[in-house]
């Protein structure tokens, strides 16, 4: 079967230039919008162009590629001529070796991809080689009509003969306009590979159809109007994407970050992944920590000739004039909220499904939105659904998932998100916003790392994971599907922290905020730094410029930049500079420092075991250490994303060997276990845990004060810990400011009510209250505990000491 008649290259089809069938009667089918455009054809025609480039000598009948057209003069021919696609394709001027459209050529003869009539005029005559007449791979005429009796199965709809004729060229016009687009693509490469009639084809998809008639009888409405608002609702969301704008877009839209940041990502990853591109759309879900990261990774793929992702974003977004342009330039707009949509929902699904059927790239946030303490926020589901579902209903049989690292050295942004987690209210999205966004970019700072992790194969996952995806009978079908795309989003972000490297703010952070409000010298701040980097050295863990922290005036710039943005407070008045995070800035610091905390849980967790075990007088350490860790673990699982228990248990063991490289051939006594962990030189668990588990201490204790019998309100109850937590600082009752974040104790609530803790229960039932109340004591009091281990270890730490040497 030929590329006109299929919807993918078919490699074993002789290429352009080697046709190799005798042709017989020839329909060439003219895109030309015009007059120049259908001369240059028609002359190409007769002058050759058909011989040199197909070898076939046959005359061509011209048929424009036109519904109507090809309804009253192709469908209903008796023999099998062969049909060629053909247009004149429009090329900017080439620069540096690249012809790309800019702004300065659209102010003097318009879109270069799409000149007017005089303009096409002039370039035959000035510049000829800005134009090309394009040929899609040919097909037989019985080839179009098998291709969409298989495609649609129209024979079985009870259509007109009338609406069967049109219905027919509507799929043959698709058919050509794919096939020239993807010849265009080998001239223009597959950044320039867009879709085409979208809304048309999958209206046309009987499938779909059906699907709006069945949701039809469902809520009591018309089949034609359930067409008509799916088809409504797919032109809301398709993403009408167009050569020129996407140029444009990415040149207007690079400064927004090119002045900030120094981009660094790793390209050799991407060479694997134009590999896999061959064969399989490709997913982006990369981490969320800025407004610019679509247009940080736009970029990183644009300079490396990816085709332009489908970006799924959120319609808070879609404001003049950054909406309509950002649609033309491949962005997705969904509703936030369409759950009692069906039509909506399936038109979502059904698009969903086309663009990976058709191996189209895609990208979205898969948190949800961005984060605002500086580590992944827990999955949503929504979107990795509509793809699992695209997989099991075949129309697709694969997608890569690739995991994608965004981490800014500094982000001009952060003085907001930690506003909105002390409740303030977040700003609307407007033209307004968008311009002091962008002016707020202007400032220097630092690099941006982008990095690609393994990609991952969707349906080798879920198989894996246990989704029944070729037996539909199966029992339980549903929960075994949830909780297969819930394990498939737990790779996902695996797969991103596995390449999030550690850069010099989140260490520099890490180790000021560890140190409870006081001061350090630069070199009280490198004694502090130096084990870490050692550690870090041994475990090979991903990292940026970080040797520059080893250097005395390495160390000063990143201070003083970090001060320079008012997160660090660098005193020069005394005998020498001395530096601490600002007043008000810790949850700022917190971002910077939790974007690498991930690496660093193992390691806290560890040194609690190994407090718990000595606390416990080492009657039985091995076991109270692997329960203090397994407690620890479930505390904080839906803060990190830790692996089954099992290999959770063999990660602690590779860590213990690092304090202890001969934990395995001997059982170290109190002593020496104590000793092994001072000689590495720092204590993490302080740094790391302290915030997340005042957050959920403050949540307990709020608990506690709260009756049983009544229902919690979710977000009075997290104002409440935010106004509280406030006072308890205040107090000094609360070692950390970053505990107070309404994003933390909105995980913290999580927590107590996957241990049932929320309520309520019945007033009629006085037991059932007393046992709640009396669980939600537990729960405080299990924090508490926990809370004065993680002091201990801070006071074990060689950063306590007054002076650091």
């Amino acid at each position: 079967m030929s590329e006109l008649a299929k919807q993918e290259p078919d490699t074993t089809r002789p290429a352009p230039g080697s046709y190799a069938e005798p042709a017989g009667p020839v329909v060439a089918l003219v895109d030309a919008s015009t007059k120049v455009e259908r001369e240059l054809i028609e002359h190409w025609l007769t002058d050759g162009g058909l011989a040199a480039e197909h070898r076939i000598d046959s005359p061509a009948t011209l048929v424009d590629l036109d519904t109507d057209a090809i309804a009253d003069r192709l469908v209903d021919r008796t023999d099998d001529p062969l049909v060629l696609p053909v247009r004149v394709v429009w090329l900017p001027p080439e620069r540096d070796g690249v012809r790309r459209t800019r702004l300065r050529d659209l102010a003097t003869l318009g879109d270069p991809r799409n000149p007017n009539r005089l303009a096409q005029r002039w370039i035959v005559q000035r510049a000829p080689d800005r134009h090309r007449v394009l040929t899609g791979q040919p097909a037989r005429l019985g080839e179009l009509r098998a291709r969409h009796a298989s495609a649609d199965n129209r024979s079985r709809t009870g259509q007109r003969s009338d609406d069967s004729r049109r219905a027919l060229a509507r799929s043959i016009v698709r058919a050509g306009v794919l096939a020239l687009e993807r010849a265009e693509r080998a001239l223009i490469g597959d950044r320039y590979k867009v879709p085409q009639m979208v809304v048309e084809e999958i209206m046309d998809s009987q499938r779909f159809r059906d699907h709006l008639n069945s949701i039809a009888d469902q809520i009591g409405i018309s089949h034609a109007e359930a067409h008509r608002r799916g088809e409504a609702a797919l032109r809301e969301l398709v993403a009408a994407q167009s050569r020129v704008v996407s140029d444009l877009f990415t040149q207007a839209m690079r400064p927004v970050h090119a002045s900030a940041w120094k981009v660094d990502a790793d390209e050799a990853e991407l060479i694997e992944l134009q590999r896999l591109n061959r064969r399989y759309p490709l997913v982006f879900l990369p981490s969320h920590r800025s407004y610019v990261d679509a247009f940080v990774l736009g970029d990183v793929l644009a300079h490396n000739d990816f085709p332009p992702n489908h970006l799924i974003g959120g319609a808070n977004l879609n404001f003049w004039p950054m909406g309509p342009v950002a649609r033309r330039a491949g962005t997705i707009f969904i509703r936030r909220s369409f759950n009692d949509d069906e039509i909506y929902k399936a038109a979502l699904e059904e698009y969903f499904g086309y663009l990976l059927a058709r191996r189209f790239n895609m990208e979205w946030y898969f948190e949800g939105g961005r984060t605002r303490t500086g580590k992944l926020r827990p999955p949503r589901y929504g979107l990795l659904n509509y793809l699992a579902a695209a997989i099991r209903q075949g129309r697709v049989d694969d997608a890569k998932l690739v995991p994608v690292s965004i981490t800014y050295e500094r982000l001009n942004e952060l003085g907001a998100i930690a506003d909105e987690q002390l409740g303030a209210a977040k700003k609307s999205e407007s033209l307004a916003w968008l311009a002091r966004y962008i002016r707020n970019q202007q400032n220097s700072a630092g690099r941006v790392y982008v990095r690609f992790g393994t990609p991952l194969s969707t349906r080798d996952l879920l198989v894996a994971n246990g989704d029944p995806m070729d037996t539909p009978n199966t029992p339980d079908i549903e929960a075994r599907r949830r909780k297969a795309v819930q394990k498939l989003a737990f790779e996902i972000a695996v797969g991103i922290n596995d390449v999030t490297p550690i850069t010099l703010n989140a260490l520099v952070t890490l180790a000021l905020l560890g140190v409870h409000d006081r001061a350090l010298t630069r070199a009280e701040v490198r004694a502090v730094l130096e084990p870490v980097l050692r550690y870090i050295e041994r475990r090979d863990l991903p990292r940026g410029e970080l040797g520059k922290l080893r250097d005395d005036s390495g160390l000063a710039i990143v201070l003083d930049q970090l001060s320079t943005a008012r997160v660090v407070d660098a005193y020069y008045g005394g005998l020498e500079p001395v530096y601490s995070i600002n007043s008000g800035q810790h949850l700022v610091a917190a971002f910077y420092r939790n974007s690498a905390v991930h690496w660093f849980v193992n390691r806290a967790l560890l040194e609690m075991a190994i407090l718990a075990a000595v606390e416990s007088g080492y009657t039985d350490p091995l076991r109270t250490g692997w329960d203090e860790a397994n407690q620890l673990r479930d505390l904080l699982k839906f803060e990190f994303f830790f692996p089954d228990r099992e290999q959770f248990e063999e990660q602690m063991t590779q860590e213990m060997l690092l304090v202890d490289p001969a934990w395995l051939d001997r059982a170290p006594s109190r002593d020496e276990i104590l000793a092994a962990l001072a000689d590495t030189g720092f204590m993490m668990a302080h740094r790391v845990l302290r915030s997340f588990v005042g957050a959920q201490q403050v949540v307990a204790d709020r608990l506690t004060a709260h009756d049983p019998h009544k229902r919690i309100d979710r977000k009075e109850f997290v104002d409440e810990c935010v106004a509280i937590g406030k006072q308890l600082l205040l107090q000094d009752r609360l070692q950390d400011a970053e505990s107070v974040s309404s994003e933390l104790f909105g995980s913290a609530l999580q927590l107590a009510d996957n241990r049932n803790l929320l309520g309520p229960v019945s007033a009629d039932t006085p037991d059932a209250g007393a046992q709640l109340r009396r669980r939600r004591l537990d729960f405080a009091g299990e924090l508490h505990q926990v809370s004065e281990r993680i002091a201990l270890a801070a006071k074990l730490d060689a950063s306590s000491r007054k002076e650091i040497r």
